[in-house]
């Protein structure tokens, strides 16, 4: 959520700052409102304090004596006068919030205006594979390695599903072992959260009131959702709590399986495991003080290409323009995985600041020691990885002309082979 006062103060910077998202918005409404309800905020007072007096006076008067009744009429027309301001700022303040949290988050200076075309390019790793055979694509090498049985994946769930088999599960569970073990490593602290969210959770992480239907929602009474990524658990740890400051940072990954619906119909192209209603994704979140966060983004960047490198698989690293980040997000980064058989590069893994967009909305705050203030955390979040996409990469890539797949070696202590071959 954005700052108010940021709001209040600067209207053109923030509206600029929001056209780079190539979001055009209005303010007019929100500062009448927002005049408004300060006028009130101040009449109130008043006129609670104002009321608090004379109403002193009734019993001294009674006590002499007097008569009370036109200072009693005078209470009653005050009384239904605070009631109908408590309305109106009631009223104003449910508009205001419901203006400010549908605002996407300002993106940071750096990041380039414009849509996903504008989007840079800023590392890459390795070199495109070379094959002097005919290679096969990543839903024919499943299949005719048995790593993978679409068909009664779809069977069991619709379309969108599959179904992992002997060593493709093993592969699955290699890439989890490994991406577990390396955050562990590196300290970070292992988390298990619940799979079933309440609304809030959706709220605090910037992804409701916008795409509440893109969720799967599970109950009728109230609103409990399957969590769309474990970033949507962990960013609800500390809702509603103030942290110290010697508390920060705070490095942590969890795995789960990731519940979406995806909108539309599948490409050809994007058959097999590329678009999915589950996966299984390991994330890594942070908390930290604003001053530290821009150097946690570098840190959880770094983490999520070492990971890759480590497969030996080829990638690029872009920096994505303001337009194709998340609403959420200041800044994301996306490691994305070269596809041979589709001639392009999926995303595996996005790496963003939110700064302190998520904290307002989840009130999140820690004390500094010297001042004991409170300021609102940073929060940022990468994958560290998303697997669905991985397991194409490494069959694709991988893949020698007797139609196996050579294992990368960080992952054979975990499945136990060097290579894949046909059962």
């Amino acid at each position: 959520m954005l700052d108010l006062n940021l709001i209040r103060s600067n209207p053109e910077y923030v509206r600029n700052a929001l056209k780079k998202r190539e979001y055009e918005v209005d303010f007019t409404e929100l500062l009448a409102w927002d005049a408004r309800r300060r006028e009130l905020l101040i009449e109130n007072e008043n006129t609670k304090a104002e009321r608090n007096r004379l109403s002193k006076q009734i019993p001294q008067i009674k006590k002499q004596g007097g008569d009370a009744t036109e200072l009693l009429a005078t209470l009653k027309e005050m009384a239904d006068r605070i009631k109908e301001m408590d309305e109106e700022q009631s009223q104003l303040e449910q508009k205001i919030n419901a203006f400010v949290i549908a605002l996407p988050n300002l993106p940071a200076e750096d990041v380039q205006a414009g849509g996903k075309e504008q989007n840079q390019v800023v590392k890459i790793f390795g070199e495109k594979p070379v094959f002097d055979w005919e290679p096969k694509n990543h839903v024919d090498l499943c299949q005719d390695l048995k790593l993978i049985d679409y068909e009664r994946g779809v069977k069991m769930g619709g379309n969108g599903y599959w179904l992992y088999t002997g060593e493709g599960a093993k592969l699955e569970w290699a890439l989890l072992n490994y991406f577990i073990s390396e955050h562990l490593r590196d300290g970070y602290t292992f988390m298990l959260p619940p799979h079933l969210l309440t609304y809030e959770c959706g709220l605090t992480a910037g992804q409701f009131p916008k795409f509440e239907e893109d969720v799967y929602r599970l109950t009728e009474e109230g609103f409990h959702f399957l969590l769309p990524t474990a970033e949507t658990a962990l960013i609800n740890l500390y809702r509603g709590e103030i942290l110290s400051e010697d508390e920060l940072p705070k490095r942590l990954f969890a795995y789960t399986p990731c519940y979406r619906r995806e909108a539309g119909t599948y490409r050809a192209s994007e058959r097999g495991m590329i678009r999915g209603h589950q996966f299984n994704k390991v994330e890594m979140f942070g908390y930290t003080r604003p001053e530290d966060s821009d150097a946690m983004l570098q840190e959880l960047i770094g983490k999520a290409c070492r990971l890759v490198e480590g497969l030996g698989l080829h990638y690029r690293l872009s920096k994505l323009a303001a337009g194709d980040c998340s609403a959420s997000m200041a800044t994301t980064y996306d490691i994305e995985l070269w596809i041979p058989s589709m001639n392009e590069y999926k995303e595996c893994s996005s790496v963003s600041n939110a700064r302190d967009y998520q904290a307002r909305r989840g009130n999140i705050r820690f004390r500094r020691n010297e001042t004991k203030k409170t300021e609102f955390v940073h929060t940022l979040n990468g994958s560290g990885l998303a697997t669905s996409r991985l397991m194409p990469a490494i069959v694709e890539q991988f893949q020698q002309p007797d139609g196996s797949v050579i294992v990368p070696e960080v992952l054979r202590p975990f499945f136990g082979k060097d290579r894949i071959t046909r059962p």
